[in-house]
């Protein structure tokens, strides 16, 4: 009894039999033995957590890549519906069908312009770009006086059209390089060349800036 106990404890001190050793039973090589198959079993299952974590973020990053992808068509749609909204109606006496309305594109597509001036309600020179007017009536085949100008606002005011044959006034679209929104008053801002002509300081011209314009009346 004692030596079958002691050979349990310290493997081949003492004799086992042929079919234990063929189990690796009561020696220290059958202890290792199982030590390593355990230990193998171990980095298996660690090697499987390691893929499936790895699985996971691969996951994350390509449905992270795809909702940007989202995100920017999304955006890229937002502003092609923008572009293509009408901001601008012309009525009265013009060629063809009346009235026309005009999208960004349809303005941004004739010949843009620049002046650099003071306004009334800005501080500092201040960069403005779009047609001039009067490329924009001739764009619509416009045949009269005047023009009776509306804001969004509901502000109007008639405008003698020889104000655009002398001066290079513009339909404003952008300011410092910004696009002019209704916030900044946009999307059109009729704009006067104030600083290049003493005239042009007269109160009298500072009505005819309308900004936030929706619609001109040809009369």
């Amino acid at each position: 009894m004692l030596g079958r106990g002691l050979a349990r404890r310290y493997g081949t001190c003492f004799p086992v039999s042929g079919q234990q050793q063929a189990r690796g039973v009561g020696t220290l090589e059958g202890v290792g033995g199982a030590g390593a198959q355990e230990g193998g079993k171990m980095r298996h299952r660690a090697g499987i957590s390691d893929r499936r974590e790895t699985g996971r973020r691969a996951s994350l990053v390509v449905g992270l890549a795809g909702f940007a992808a989202l995100l920017v068509l999304i955006m890229s749609a937002g502003m092609a519906a923008r572009a293509e909204t009408p901001i601008l109606r012309i009525t009265g006496e013009i060629a063809g069908d009346a009235p026309v309305t005009l999208t960004r594109s349809d303005l941004e597509a004739l010949q843009s312009h620049t002046i650099e001036t003071h306004t009334v309600v800005t501080d500092g020179v201040r960069r403005f770009e779009g047609p001039l007017m009067r490329d924009l009536l001739a764009h619509v085949g416009a045949d009269g006086d005047e023009v009776v100008a509306l804001a969004l606002n509901d502000y109007e005011i008639t405008i003698p059209i020889a104000d655009f044959e002398n001066y290079d006034v513009l339909a404003a679209l952008e300011m410092d390089g910004e696009r002019l929104s209704p916030r900044d008053r946009g999307p059109i801002w009729i704009v006067y060349p104030r600083d290049d002509h003493a005239a042009l300081q007269d109160i009298r011209y500072d009505y005819r800036w309308v900004w936030q314009l929706e619609s001109l009346e040809v009369r």
